[in-house]
């Protein structure tokens, strides 16, 4: 059992309190990001059909849900892991304008987490898409999205404080931009995580670019399903990708905390260069795959941002179960109740 148990830890908000704070921290969110970045809420599905090529392969090794469904012949369906692909053809079969997108409440499971203080097997998010120009394709567009979903991070902040006093905002003013390979230069002797915990509690605020692709060492920085984030176009000096990781530092559990991954999709180019880099190239023939190589779909930027993270973060709680109902192992709950972690 991972479980990390903050000293003299004490949740500043009661189990009552935290119930309205969750509400207030999702409705003001949810709102203000999509004034921000234009975006248009739409319905997402719980699960989609085997074999079509949109379900969200994570790092490839985890499993989905998945069920036979009676009245259609035995045909297989899986719960979501995410709606990373589901929402880019959405942008296409809804016809959304330039410059404007979709979001929506993204519900999955993912049963094969490791559970710990921020890992869950439910998961919830804002998952969005936004559509770009063709020449929008660089890091200068991914960063001024990221400073844009910043700001809005920064104003959640602002209004949990206004409601919760004793809850001081501690973000930094702006959000500091990094490659992985230049991470991988600063701290050549940590592995990646240790290089998060580093960058994260210096600047408090970072986004790391270029996740999926080989650094300098051999490695990535993490682990990128091949279609939908551009993690291997060539950028400035030598870099690679048009992805990356918002993380900021937790005081509660002393360490770096994902918020967000989110980054530029895959081209025609792109994708057929990861299907290939990652052996995959059988991928092409399926449905999400197909319609892309096609020209179906509009160049796009997306992600998907943690609702419970958030909630965490802000909350100042020690745990996810803190701010979401889920299934955990009984010692997990025991040594929680002990130590004033109260889990939904």
């Amino acid at each position: 059992m991972k479980l990390y148990i903050p000293s003299n830890y004490s949740s500043p908000l009661s189990l009552k309190e935290t119930e309205r704070a969750i509400k207030m921290v999702k409705d003001f969110f949810e709102l203000n990001l999509a004034a921000e970045l234009k975006l248009r809420r739409v319905t997402a599905p719980l699960f989609v059909q085997r074999g079509t090529g949109i379900n969200d392969d994570l790092n490839g090794t985890e499993r989905p849900v998945s069920f036979e469904v009676k009245d259609m012949d035995g045909t297989i369906a899986e719960i979501v892991h995410s709606l990373a692909k589901w929402k880019r053809m959405m942008l296409a079969d809804y016809e959304i304008a330039n410059s404007y997108g979709i979001y929506t409440d993204m519900n999955a499971l993912r049963p094969d987490e490791e559970l710990d203080n921020i890992h869950s097997i439910y998961v919830d998010q804002w998952d969005w898409e936004k559509i770009l120009l063709p020449e929008e394709r660089n890091v200068a567009t991914l960063k001024a999205i990221v400073n844009q979903i910043y700001s809005v991070i920064k104003r959640t902040e602002f209004i949990v404080y206004e409601n919760h006093p004793d809850i001081i905002p501690i973000l930094p003013d702006t959000i500091h931009f990094i490659h992985a390979e230049e991470l991988l230069e600063r701290y050549p002797d940590l592995n990646p995580k240790e290089r998060e915990f580093e960058i994260a509690r210096e600047f408090k605020a970072v986004f790391i670019i270029g996740i999926g692709s080989d650094l300098a060492n051999g490695q990535p920085h993490d682990g990128r399903a091949p279609d939908y984030d551009d993690w291997s176009t060539p950028t400035a000096n030598g870099y690679k990708g048009l992805n990356g990781d918002i993380v900021v530092w937790n005081p509660i559990l002393e360490n770096a905390f994902e918020l967000s991954s989110m980054g530029i999709r895959v081209d025609k180019t792109a994708l057929i260069r990861q299907l290939d880099i990652q052996g995959k190239s059988e991928r092409k023939e399926l449905l999400f795959h197909k319609r892309l190589l096609a020209g179906e779909y509009p160049e796009s930027v997306g992600g998907g941002i943690g609702q419970s993270r958030l909630c965490m973060y802000f909350l100042r709680k020690a745990h996810i179960g803190e701010v979401q109902a889920s299934l955990w192992p009984g010692q997990m709950h025991d040594h929680c109740r002990k130590s004033g972690i109260i889990l939904m």
